[in-house]
């Protein structure tokens, strides 16, 4: 199954995405933790700070600053002041996890502390100060919550912008495909794309002309060349084939001169053969049996039948026909004549002595089968000179022609073969 190709680019960007949004979710909780914790100390020290200015300005008397200090630190749960028994040259920062013996819950919380010495009546004491942090699985929760919303924003984002784009800055390469898709080389009219401001699709375009424009030049040197040498090969084939038969009617000539002659005249007949194909191929593709008529093609079958029961009978053939009457369609009937009269020739071909032809005419769809012994290829089954043979004055042209009066008309042609049997099926 072939995906678009804006989808294409779509996948890595969501994927690209998502891993970055993956890996922000750890980088967010650090920085966030980074931030609270150096608060929490600068808290601290405010803190501190504000603790020794207090005491200070109590201006309490020694005997009585230790029942203060007791006193304080029996009612204060954030700190305690303790005698110094060592001064810090600098303050001591630290995290610890310790039960909290405030929470109603059974739960181990993150404390952020600081000890620092501090002065008191000109003494030096040791001040502990504990602030709780907030829970660090909030955190991460709450910023995993943020980042998958913003994630499901961002997937939002790209799918709508993805739909724009291929509705408005791609839309120039869809009108040149579209165009491409209507592009008949038979018509030999060159298509014309429309003008757009994107580099990429300008160049597209131009090559695109190019390409074409050579296309139709060298496809109507073509069609002329078959067409024009066909024209000039009648008169001469013609003329040999009048010569030879006035050698055949020579008395003296030998057995072994007869055969030669019959020989010439049997790749003769071939040549002339696909001398007159080519050149129906060329009137066909240029159009040239423009004119139609509605025409009842049960009696036209019927007929062109009649005109190769002498083949069918050397064969020894059965010929078995189901025709609806009265359907009738719109199309040269030379034509037609000729595309019917195609099918009957491939089938007698094909066939085998004592076979059978079966024809059958019902829903708009005619079918002509025939005995065989295997298959034929569909892959080469239309082209031209494909089962020509030289042992043959067969041209491998007939499926060529059938073929192309199809296309003329835009009718569906099919080929299988089951039951040992070749069937053509061709709907109108």
């Amino acid at each position: 199954m072939s995906n678009k190709l804006l989808n294409k680019t779509l996948r890595p960007q969501l994927l690209f995405a998502f891993i970055l949004f993956a890996l922000s979710i750890p980088t967010y909780f650090l920085m966030v933790d980074w931030i609270w914790l150096k608060e929490l100390d600068e808290n601290n020290q405010l803190i501190a700070q504000r603790i020794e200015n207090e005491f200070n300005k109590q201006k309490i008397g020694d005997e009585k600053l230790v029942e203060k200090i007791q006193f304080w630190n029996e009612i204060q749960s954030i700190g305690k002041i303790e005698p110094a028994f060592q001064l810090f040259v600098n303050d001591s920062v630290y995290t610890i996890r310790k039960p909290n013996l405030y929470s109603t819950k059974e739960e181990v919380n993150r404390f952020r502390c600081m000890v620092k010495n501090i002065k008191i009546n000109n003494k030096e004491f040791t001040l502990t100060i504990e602030s709780n942090v907030e829970e660090s699985e909030e955190t991460l929760s709450y910023i995993s919550l943020v980042t998958f919303f913003l994630f499901l924003i961002l997937l939002l984002g790209f799918w709508i912008l993805n739909q724009r784009l291929s509705k408005e800055i791609w839309q120039p390469f869809f009108n040149s495909l579209e165009k491409l898709k209507n592009f008949d080389l038979t018509t030999r009219q060159s298509i014309y794309f429309d003008k757009t401001d994107t580099k990429e699709f300008e160049e597209l375009n131009q090559t695109l002309q190019k390409l074409i424009e050579k296309n139709i030049s060298v496809y109507t040197q073509q069609k002329e060349f078959i067409e024009n040498a066909s024209h000039e090969l009648q008169t001469p084939l013609a003329v040999l084939k009048s010569k030879l038969n006035l050698l055949l009617q020579n008395k003296n000539l030998t057995n072994e001169q007869s055969e030669i002659i019959n020989a010439i005249e049997l790749t003769l007949s071939r040549v002339s053969r696909i001398n007159k194909n080519l050149l129906l191929l060329a009137k066909i593709e240029n159009e040239q049996f423009a004119s139609t008529e509605n025409i009842e093609i049960s009696e036209l079958i019927k007929e062109t039948q009649e005109l190769f029961s002498d083949y069918i009978n050397d064969k020894r053939i059965s010929v078995s026909c189901n025709l609806v009457e009265n359907f009738r369609i719109s199309i040269n009937k030379t034509l037609f004549e000729i595309f019917v009269s195609n099918l009957l020739i491939n089938a007698i071909i094909h066939n085998t002595i004592n076979g059978t032809i079966l024809i059958n005419l019902n829903n708009k769809i005619l079918t002509i089968s025939n005995t065989g012994n295997s298959s034929l290829n569909p892959n080469k089954l239309f082209e031209r000179f494909a089962v020509s043979s030289s042992q043959t004055t067969n041209s491998g042209l007939g499926l060529a022609i059938i073929k192309e009066i199809c296309n003329r008309y835009q009718w569906q042609i099919s080929y299988s073969f089951k039951n040992n049997l070749h069937s053509f099926s061709v709907e109108f």
